[in-house]
């Protein structure tokens, strides 16, 4: 009987990172597929009108929930990695700057992000439209469930818990982590209009998930970016704009300001899970995440042209 050698720690973590990349294709292809198998059976089924219905839109946010989890339990379980390891604890100051600086991304450069927009109208793209079901009276709650709630959890335990995760434990250097993992982040969401926010968010959600060594602090500030959105356009003030200049002004400098002393601290003087160096093993993880970042980077496109046209 031929006997096999025990994988050692750097094999171990090879595995790892080439599965955590398929995680992210998995998790950019499998709600398509779903999705697409949902409009047969409507077309099927001769419903009409669905795209403006209530409960297609709810199966919208919902889809992409339930494959996340679902690839993350086969993560867990395949790699035998305790989700402890995940969800562990850690000092509480990381909940106060994650929340603070959540408050710095979304009344700041979320007005960045508004300018963003405009230069992208200047050659043709027409933002789209809201796909948020109904928020009026108690409707808010199952709202705030589907698409406050369910997203903080999963696609922090996919994004930081997984792939930001073993991308950092492989060798990856700290710069790289943040910069991929963000880029990766703002490009699964399809969205051109919110590319630039997406972008830093995932970035921001990235450093403190490293800095802290738990996904808990991000889950947090996920869930209130989410809920204080729905709860501002329930309210009927989506736009900040329409603040009195003074309070406008107050508004984004506090928030700026928020935003630039939270990342001062994480970058300058927190010096918790500090690494330098590159992407180790990248080819890797690439051979792995490759299918879906085409996939990412086709959808993205096809949103953006059809924006335009």
């Amino acid at each position: 009987m031929k006997r096999t050698t025990p994988a050692s720690e750097e094999d171990l973590k090879r595995i790892a990172l080439r599965d955590s990349g398929i995680v992210y294709s998995a998790t950019a292809v499998l709600p398509l597929l779903v999705s697409a198998l949902l409009l047969i059976v409507i077309t099927l089924a001769g419903i009409k009108d669905y795209e403006n219905a209530d409960w297609y839109k709810y199966f919208a946010y919902l889809i992409p929930q339930a494959c996340f989890a679902g690839i993350a339990v086969f993560f867990f379980r395949k790699n035998n990695v305790p989700v402890r390891t995940v969800y562990c604890g850690c000092k509480w100051y990381y909940f106060v700057i994650a929340l603070v600086l959540q408050f710095g991304l979304l009344f700041s450069l979320s007005e960045l992000n508004g300018y963003f927009v405009k230069l992208l109208t200047l050659i043709g793209y027409k933002p789209s439209q809201s796909t948020l079901p109904s928020l009026d009276g108690w409707n808010l709650l199952p709202a705030i469930l589907v698409i406050a709630v369910l997203p903080a959890l999963f696609e922090e335990t996919i994004f930081r818990g997984i792939l930001s995760k073993q991308t950092f434990a492989s060798g990856w250097g700290l710069v790289p982590t943040v910069l991929i993992s963000g880029a990766m982040f703002s490009l699964f969401h399809h969205n051109p209009e919110q590319t630039l926010y997406q972008f830093a968010c995932g970035m921001c959600f990235t450093l403190i998930a490293i800095r802290s060594g738990s996904v808990l602090p991000t889950v947090c500030a996920h869930f209130v970016n989410n809920a204080l959105i729905l709860v501002l356009e329930a309210t009927g003030n989506g736009s900040f704009s329409s603040l009195p200049l003074g309070g406008y002004l107050a508004l984004v400098i506090t928030s700026a300001l928020c935003l630039v002393g939270t990342l001062v601290f994480l970058i300058f003087f927190d010096k918790r899970n500090n690494r330098k160096g590159g992407v180790k093993d990248g080819k890797i993880f690439l051979l792995g995440a490759g299918a879906g970042i085409i996939v990412c980077a086709v959808v993205w496109l096809a949103t953006f042209i059809g924006g335009c046209l």
